[in-house]
């Protein structure tokens, strides 16, 4: 038997070694971020008045909501893995879509909380933005791999949820 796919031959394995996959490259990104732009605040353009890397910090949840938390949205963090874990079958885990979704949200969850933990705040690098009349910067607030990640998982729950209430109802099923 090939061993990926004993590796893979379970649901539980498989949203686990997708979060593993998503917690590795949010970690390597982020070691990458640390590397080139090694000074808070460094930043370099990628497409001048729209997309640039950026090295910023973040104590905070979305946003910077609740700014200087980091603790308690560590804690937060945990809580909300081991929820994920207990109730992952009620949301179509039996399902790769499913699989794929869950996978993609513990994977960020664990790679921001690695951040919370290690390094105190989670690094965010990527930025999109729009240059204003003024000058001004208007845009999107910076993100990280784990952020993408969990926003993707959370739409694909959304979205399975929504296909399974709307779908067709047979004879057996009604």
């Amino acid at each position: 038997m090939n061993p990926v796919h004993s590796l893979l031959r379970t649901p539980n394995r498989r949203i686990a070694a997708i979060a593993l996959v998503i917690l590795t490259l949010d970690q390597i990104t982020k070691v990458l971020v640390l590397h080139f732009l090694p000074n808070v605040w460094d930043e370099r353009l990628v497409v001048p008045g729209f997309f640039k890397l950026v090295h910023w910090q973040n104590t905070g949840a979305a946003w910077s909501s609740f700014a200087g938390k980091n603790g308690a949205l560590a804690i937060i963090a945990i809580v909300a893995l081991v929820i994920l874990f207990f109730s992952r079958h009620h949301f179509n885990s039996h399902t790769l879509l499913g699989q794929f979704a869950f996978g993609l949200v513990i994977g960020g969850i664990m790679g921001n909380l690695a951040d919370r933990i290690f390094r105190q705040h989670v690094v965010d690098f990527l930025r999109f933005y729009l240059v204003q009349r003024g000058g001004d910067e208007a845009g999107f607030p910076a993100f990280n791999v784990a952020d993408s990640a969990i926003c993707i998982g959370v739409a694909l729950v959304f979205l399975i949820t929504w296909r399974y209430e709307h779908a067709p109802k047979t004879a057996e099923s009604a």
